[in-house]
């Protein structure tokens, strides 16, 4: 075993706190120097609580230190594109959290950042390792499903907004509402599953019927009820691929449905289908003219989500390799999150800008 990589950590809340947690599993290859936060106290206590000797004062002081090689960024969503730049042109490696970007523009920086500096930068989305996906990315790759041409995606909450007032409610600071809390996963987990194919054009709807009235409020964040609420709290959209294939996605913070608060998706293939709603999946299919439906079962061994993740991350900076989600993953995710906010607010179908 060589030097340990040494980590620094941006932002000390909750999702950092989850990001220390995770890589504490892999203590003999990684090593976290450094972390940071605008409320100086709570990086000390994470500091504390996971031996991290060094406290900056501010994020380039920890991007800039030499001895860090990576950077793991926990921080609000308008923040992403900032730092994630400036550490990949300190010649760090980045860990981002999900969305990449506020928007496909903030994407592109950190896309053409990441090819200056040819360091690994990683989108978080950690749910492309639960073990029903990889269960059902493996039947799709062995070709089970046939030719996929529609899937339906979605997540709705019934109750479920975060932080009312907060960043968590303000576009500026967020980028938007569930859509691109929620709903990128969901994106990310269907583009993974049906092959990557390119979207081109789409078209969507967005609405804030619970936010505005205080309505529709969830256990995750701090609300601030001077704060303001001006995103949606759900969203709808059709997004259409090069190869012909069609995606649907529904995501709600909030709303009058019974929901078990489950993410789910569904996968159409010429051959059979996929069904996944939670962390239940089946495949679904016809022999002898009658439809038959096979239970992905769990071996009861497998690995945290986040945990392997985090070992993908360590891999790729140690064998130099390309991480997946890449970045360009998160560019497309910001792309189609783009079009259906902009055919929101025009009622027309958008295509998507691949000019980086």
């Amino acid at each position: 075993m060589g030097k340990k990589l040494q980590f620094g950590m941006v932002g000390a809340g909750a999702i950092a706190g989850v990001h220390l947690e995770t890589f504490s599993h892999f203590g003999e290859q990684v090593s976290f120097h450094g972390i940071t936060d605008v409320y100086r106290p709570l990086a000390e206590k994470r500091a504390e609580e996971y031996e991290i000797p060094n406290v900056y004062e501010d994020v380039e002081e920890l991007i800039n230190d030499s001895q860090i090689d990576a950077v793991v960024l926990g921080i609000p969503n308008k923040l992403h594109a900032i730092y994630a730049v400036k550490a990949l042109d300190a010649g760090k490696h980045v860990l981002i959290e999900k969305p990449m970007g506020i928007n496909s523009e903030e994407a592109k920086m950190i896309v053409r950042a990441q090819r200056r500096s040819g360091k690994v930068a990683m989108v978080g989305h950690q749910m492309r390792w639960q073990w029903h996906i990889q269960q059902a990315k493996q039947q799709i790759e062995k070709g089970a499903l046939g030719h996929i041409y529609h899937a339906k995606a979605g997540w709705y909450r019934r109750k479920g907004i975060p932080g009312w007032g907060s960043w968590f409610t303000q576009k500026s600071e967020s980028g938007g509402g569930p859509l691109i809390d929620i709903g990128v996963h969901m994106l990310d987990l269907s583009l993974f599953l049906m092959g990557n194919p390119k979207p081109v054009t789409v078209t969507g709807a967005t609405f804030a019927e619970f936010g505005p009235k205080k309505k529709g409020i969830g256990t995750w964040g701090t609300p601030n009820w001077n704060g303001t609420f001006d995103v949606e709290d759900l969203a709808t959209a059709l997004i259409k691929m090069e190869n012909g294939s069609t995606l649907t996605l529904e995501v709600s913070w909030a709303v009058h449905q019974n929901t078990t608060n489950d993410p789910f998706i569904d996968l159409m293939g010429s051959e059979a289908g996929v069904s996944i709603s939670g962390d239940h999946a089946k495949i679904l299919t016809e022999q002898f003219d009658r439809p038959v439906d096979i239970e992905l079962t769990s071996t009861g061994k497998e690995v945290d989500e986040r945990v392997k993740l985090s070992e993908h991350f360590i891999q790729c900076i140690l064998e130099d390799k390309e991480p997946f989600p890449s970045v360009m993953t998160g560019l497309t995710n910001n792309l189609i999150l783009d079009a259906i906010y902009e055919s929101s607010r025009t009622g027309r179908e958008v295509v998507l800008d691949w000019k980086i």
